[in-house]
């Protein structure tokens, strides 16, 4: 049979008042008495009642999350950092799939409301929906964290990687083995894309090199079909003109660009030099292994979990970036005319 509080509170020679007071450690209690209420449950094996404990706690013990799809890796890994923080608090995730769409981001939130959350993290926010008022007044009445969104909204800590300055890195590795003529893939409805996008812009219009058809949208980005979407509309592309280089905003387009490559006899990186962004665990079993921008996705999930965290408790609102690395591995180099 299950074990009570009463159990618990019987075992242990104290209160229920007690027992709930070391559970919740809302109120102080002696360390003998604390350690002999803790000896009590482990040996009863008693779980507490978590509506309870919300209830006494005058709020929910849970934190949402929004992440655009599960098809990513990226997001998986944000998730990950995520749980690994909140591991050590007494919160505890519902996650949400925003299915890519701005109105199912909203009512995702809504959702999580209604379940009276004590926060909300959304990862990489539609940018429909973060221009819209929607989040300005939800962050009046609840704790929001964003993940990778340069929408700045009064109220709202966010954590963000530094890819204005990772997108430039990745030309800067790509113009360090003599590459000019550089592709660039993107998908749409992303700040990431959109910040990647005005670098790539700027940088190629400086060096006299920019060509506005060298900028590809392969429409949505985050889906595995992704893959195979890049994959068709390069080849296409190709039939017409050989880019010695390729930029990628995410490592699922970067994969569908190798195979692109692959399949129109191009190597790589001897014909195509091809460069992602993420350093999802993908990227290291691509053949050749994918050169990627890391952005230390653990870290932005940790970031995320603890500016939250600090919301929720103290009511401080935070902004963290965090910088983005070149890793480099088989799928960049020099360009080699064959003979």
């Amino acid at each position: 049979m299950k074990a009570t509080i009463i159990d618990v509170a019987k075992d242990s020679g104290v209160s229920v008042a007690t027992v709930s007071r070391v559970v919740n450690g809302n109120y102080p209690v002696r360390e003998k008495t604390r350690l002999k209420v803790e000896n009590s449950i482990k040996k009863l094996e008693y779980v507490p009642n978590l509506q309870a404990r919300e209830l006494n706690m005058q709020r929910s013990s849970s934190i949402g999350v929004v992440v655009p799809s599960f098809d990513n890796m990226f997001f998986a890994e944000v998730l990950d950092g995520i749980e690994e923080h909140l591991r050590q608090s007494s919160y505890s995730l519902l996650l949400a799939c925003a299915q890519n769409d701005a109105a199912r981001e909203e009512e995702c939130v809504r959702d999580f409301i209604t379940r009276n959350v004590s926060g909300v993290i959304v990862v990489s926010p539609n940018t429909e929906m973060a221009v819209s008022d929607f989040y300005e007044n939800t962050a009046a009445r609840l704790p929001l964290v964003f993940v990778n969104s340069a929408r700045e909204i009064a109220g709202i800590s966010y954590v963000t990687s530094d890819q204005s300055r990772g997108a430039r890195a990745a030309l800067e590795h790509l113009f360090h083995y003599g590459h000019e003529r550089i592709l660039f893939v993107q998908g749409e409805n992303s700040d990431s894309y959109r910040i990647k996008e005005k670098v790539y812009r700027s940088v190629m219009q400086e060096r006299g090199t920019f060509h506005e058809e060298d900028i590809v949208n392969i429409g949505e980005g985050n889906r595995i079909e992704t893959v195979e979407n890049t994959m068709f509309i390069l080849m296409d592309m190709m039939l017409g003109f050989a880019p010695t280089a390729i930029f990628c905003c995410n490592d699922l387009m970067a994969m569908g660009a190798l195979n692109a490559c692959q399949r129109m006899g191009r190597r790589v990186p001897q014909d195509v030099s091809l460069i992602g962004y993420d350093n999802t665990a993908l990227s290291r079993y691509t053949a050749p292994n994918l050169t990627t921008v890391d952005q230390h996705m653990g870290d932005l999930g940790r970031e995320a979990a603890r500016l939250m965290l600090a919301k929720i408790e103290d009511g401080v609102t935070e902004n963290v970036v965090l910088a983005n690395t070149v890793v480099e591995r088989g799928t960049t180099g020099f360009h080699v005319e064959e003979s």
